[in-house]
C-alpha cells in the first residue's frame, strides 16, 4: 500500500457501513471508499451517553485506520438516542419498538452523534447534541408504523430521514446529526485534513 498521503488526496475512507452517511458525504460532495470497522458497541458500566458516543467513534476510526491504506483519511461516526440518562438501541423485537415509541411519544429526547477524522496517529472528534421533540403518537401509529419494517434496526426505533419525520414536532439542533453525520463540522475537520468538499463528481 502507498504511503504518500497525496496518492489519497481527496479521497476519504469511510469506517462505517451506513448508507445514510455516505448518502450525507456525498450531498456535500465528498467522494468516499467505504471500510466497515466491526468494534465492540457495549455500554460500559457508569457509561454516559456522550461518553460512550465518543469512545465508540474513536474505536471505529482507529480500526478504520487499521484497513485503509498509509497515509489515508478515514472518517467515523456513531449516533445515540438518549432519553433521560438512558441510550436507545436498536429494538430487539417488536415489543421492545413500541414501548421506545411510546417512551418517546409526546416528548423531548436527546441525539448525540460524534464524528472523528484521523490520518495516522493523528485523530479530531466534534460531537453534537440535537433535541427532538415528538408529537402525541396513537397505539394505532405505533403498530402502523412497526408494521413498515422501518424502525426495526434503527437506534430508537425511528428514522427521521424515513416515514418517522411525520412524528417529528420540532427539533434544535443539527437534522444532519440526526441522521448520522453533522455536516458542518464535518466538513470542517475534513478541511484540517485537507479533503475538500464540493469535489467535482
Amino acid at each position: 500500500m502507498s504511503s504518500d498521503p497525496a496518492a489519497h488526496r481527496g479521497l476519504l475512507y469511510l469506517a462505517s457501513a451506513s448508507p445514510r452517511r455516505r448518502e450525507l458525504l456525498s450531498q456535500i460532495g465528498v467522494p468516499t471508499r467505504v471500510i466497515p470497522s466491526d468494534i465492540d458497541e457495549a455500554v460500559f458500566p457508569g457509561e454516559s451517553p456522550l461518553a460512550y458516543v465518543e469512545r465508540v467513534t474513536r474505536d471505529k476510526a482507529r480500526a478504520g485506520i487499521g484497513k485503509a491504506p498509509d497515509g489515508a483519511v478515514v472518517l467515523a461516526a456513531d449516533t445515540a438516542v438518549v432519553l433521560g440518562d438512558v441510550i436507545l438501541g436498536k429494538p430487539a423485537d417488536r415489543e421492545q419498538g413500541l414501548a421506545m415509541l411510546e417512551s418517546l411519544s409526546g416528548r423531548a429526547h436527546s441525539v448525540i452523534t460524534s464524528v472523528a477524522v484521523c490520518q495516522g496517529d493523528t485523530l479530531r472528534l466534534a460531537s453534537v447534541e440535537t433535541q427532538v421533540w415528538f408529537r402525541h403518537l396513537s397505539q394505532a401509529e405505533k403498530s402502523a408504523y412497526w408494521d413498515t419494517g422501518e424502525p426495526a434496526d434503527k437506534a430508537g426505533g425511528y428514522a427521521i430521514q424515513g416515514l418517522g419525520a411525520i412524528f417529528v414536532e420540532r427539533i434544535e439542533g443539527s437534522y444532519s446529526a440526526v441522521v448520522g453525520l453533522p455536516l458542518m463540522e464535518t466538513a470542517a475537520l475534513l478541511h484540517d485534513f485537507g479533503i475538500s468538499c464540493w469535489q467535482a463528481s
